[in-house]
């Protein structure tokens, strides 16, 4: 028994639940998928509607938003449904989101013709923005925290890393969609994106209750997270609450800046490759295949990135972020999460700087590695947070899960400050919130009075 105990996928009972991670991690490409269209949907409103960058990145509030505002119930009906409700019920809400973007589209339609004005058609599309991200605050709330119980807790970060890696796959997919759809032209060259916008949304409400049903008859343990707090017992219940551990308090606020720095940067990366990029040689307008779709003749007579190319190039930076989620799950095998977590933090520190200096080429590289650098963040954090809560890491997984509002604040913020000076500059805003994460990785040992993610042994403190 105890040589199983040691395996990835192997519970304490001897159990191999592979095939459960594998169906969990299934959730994690759809939310990556999501997510992925999201961040290319900015640029769209701004031509469409007339919007400044500050006034799109309302599209990143309505979907953290939704996050907010189910993040608590969502953690409550976890804990009364089971992870298998709590799956379900956040896939049917998924798809009564996606299914929305059909009379969303019929109402922006009307805009031409005068009956509906364009305010109206953008609130349209952002209630089924949200109605989505509140059926996706189920899924997180629940699937984060159980990859982490699916096996030897000393591979909970590992496992975790792994699953979100699928998360990464739907982030590279996620905008080649959406750039398809968003940024269409017809033969005349006019823009199709306003009539084919659904299309995605409407497969992905007809594929999650595919999904659902899936789960419905699947074999989904309810497993309890280890108590290395003793949270679960009548004497911790008594004197302990989940907000009495510094590891768990200071991971809120990490996930909150991270999701902020991620928000912002993914959000805004088509606005920084079609205006922020250096010139553009004119051999690759005469260049063929993909190279050549990359591009276009702006009104200065000049070759710059285009939308839909900007949108391919979000997919390598997607790329960039799943070769960092695998390659980080290898090294927190090996290495402490936590010490992995602070030197990625203090790389993205370095990055956003030199992308905020504008140094060309070099800094256009760098919006890049800013995406490796981010992979194993949220996952790290979520399983640092929820380190030894016991049963009441799916309450704590909901605090989390909330946390993720950054995400709707931060891009504002950094859309403020591209429109005052330039995009580059807005980099500033990303670069401060990974100060923090660097600082939480770098001393959560004393935060948790734990060596590591493995070492549960714990403090008397706690």
């Amino acid at each position: 028994m105890s040589t199983q105990k040691k395996g990835l996928f192997i519970t304490n009972d001897g159990s191999n639940v592979m095939f459960t991670f594998i169906l969990v991690s299934s959730l994690f490409f759809l939310w990556g998928f999501c997510n992925g269209m999201i961040d290319v949907m900015d640029k769209h409103f701004q031509e469409e509607l007339g919007l400044s960058k500050a006034q799109s990145a309302w599209v990143q509030f309505a979907h953290y938003l939704g996050y907010f505002l189910m993040s608590i119930p969502a953690g409550w009906l976890a804990s009364k449904l089971g992870y298998k409700g709590g799956i379900i019920a956040g896939l049917l809400l998924v798809a009564v989101g996606g299914f929305w973007f059909i009379p969303a589209t019929q109402i922006n339609a009307m805009v031409k013709g005068g009956s509906v004005s364009p305010t109206s058609a953008f609130v349209a599309f952002l209630a089924g923005v949200c109605v989505i991200a509140t059926g996706l605050t189920f899924l997180e709330t629940i699937a984060n925290p159980y990859t982490t119980v699916l096996g030897d807790l000393r591979y909970a970060a590992t496992r975790i890393n792994l699953a979100q890696s699928c998360n990464g796959v739907g982030w590279i997919l996620g905008p080649i969609v959406g750039g398809m759809f968003f940024y269409g032209k017809d033969a005349a060259g006019r823009s199709t994106g306003s009539e084919t916008l659904y299309i995605p949304y409407a497969g992905i409400g007809v594929g999650v209750i595919l999904i659902a049903v899936i789960f419905y008859f699947a074999n989904v343990p309810d497993i309890k997270m280890e108590d290395d707090y003793h949270l679960d017992d009548s004497a911790g219940s008594a004197s302990h609450s989940i907000w009495s551990h510094p590891h768990f308090v200071m991971a809120v606020v990490a996930q909150f800046l991270y999701v902020a720095a991620q928000a912002g940067i993914f959000s805004f990366f088509i606005n920084y490759m079609t205006s922020e990029v250096p010139p553009i040689p004119g051999s690759w307008g005469g260049a063929s295949g993909w190279l050549h779709s990359l591009v276009e003749t702006n009104r200065a007579g000049l070759l710059s990135i285009s939308n839909q190319g900007a949108s391919t190039l979000a997919s390598i930076g997607s790329t960039c972020f799943l070769i960092g989620r695998f390659t980080g799950a290898g090294l927190l095998r090996k290495y402490s999460a936590h010490k992995i977590l602070g030197i990625y933090g203090a790389a993205n520190v370095l990055v956003t700087l030199l992308i905020f200096l504008k140094l060309g080429w070099l800094s256009v590289l760098c919006v890049f590695l800013s995406y490796f650098f981010m992979s194993i963040m949220f996952p790290t954090i979520f399983a640092l947070g929820i380190f030894g809560l016991g049963a009441r890491a799916k309450t704590a997984s909901a605090y989390i899960v909330m946390a993720i509002m950054g995400g709707a604040l931060m891009p504002k913020l950094m859309g403020w400050v591209a429109d005052t000076w330039d995009m580059s500059r807005g980099f500033i805003v990303p670069m401060f919130c990974f100060i923090f994460v660097a600082y939480y990785g770098f001393n959560w040992p004393k935060f948790s009075k734990a060596e590591s993610l493995s070492g549960v042994k714990v403090g008397s403190g706690h």
